[in-house]
């Protein structure tokens, strides 16, 4: 017989055992090899880490770059490594010219930390926070970027009466009331033009952004913010 002292159960350790935590996968890329083999030596002991040699995978979480300036050379790296992944971008580097910024931004790019304080636990703090959604900027390259969009919706934008999203007014109006539920003689009726005016501005819309219907207009416009 077994006593009482004795038990049949699994013990507590089995039933609090979890699973282990998924390591973040981050791509690296450099643009000379010593610097490369000097980022990959820093990650590999924290992070499941591939070197960017030719294409990325689909299943990276981060991509980090490292260039000691950053070149018109390093800017095409970029933007073809962007159109590979759709991965956030973590630039680390000595110098990163205003003009450079929003180049830079439009690659993905939601950290930014200087060369000489980009130390392993740094490094991997920022990637952390970019894995998990996050971004981070120094102070002066912030204010770079939020003048340069201004500048962007001032002088680009709003003349051709376009928002940030490279909507008209008249395409957010149909994408909220598409939101609200209403269909093409409603929007018409209300926005007082014809059935076929707000067909024309939906289907252009959908294909623009690649979409395959008016369900999916209006997902992307609330995970995009249009709306």
């Amino acid at each position: 017989m077994t006593s009482q002292s004795e038990s049949t159960e699994p013990s507590s350790a089995l039933h609090d055992e979890q699973a282990p935590v998924k390591r973040v996968r981050v791509a690296a890329w450099a643009a000379d090899p010593l610097t490369l083999n000097g980022l990959t030596q820093a990650l590999m002991g924290r992070l499941d880490v591939f070197v960017a040699a030719g294409e990325l995978p689909a299943d990276v979480d981060v991509l980090v770059v490292a260039a000691d300036r950053v070149t018109s050379e390093v800017m095409v790296s970029m933007r073809r490594a962007a159109a590979q992944c759709s991965a956030p971008m973590v630039l680390v580097t000595n110098e990163l010219d205003r003009t450079r910024l929003l180049g830079a931004v439009e690659c993905r790019v939601v950290a930014v930390l200087h060369r000489s304080a980009a130390t392993e636990e740094r490094l991997i703090s920022t990637i952390d926070v970019v894995a998990g959604g996050g971004g981070l900027l120094p102070p002066n390259l912030l204010g770079d970027l939020l003048r340069q969009v201004q500048n962007l919706q001032e002088e680009v934008l709003t003349p051709r009466g376009l928002n940030t999203s490279g909507l008209t007014s008249r395409e957010v109006d149909v994408i909220r009331l598409l939101a609200e539920g209403c269909d093409t003689e409603e929007i018409a009726t209300r926005m007082c033009y014809s059935e076929r005016t707000v067909k024309n501005v939906i289907y252009a819309m959908t294909s623009r952004f690649n979409l395959r219907n008016r369900p999916q207009l209006v997902a992307y416009a609330m995970r995009t913010g249009i709306i």
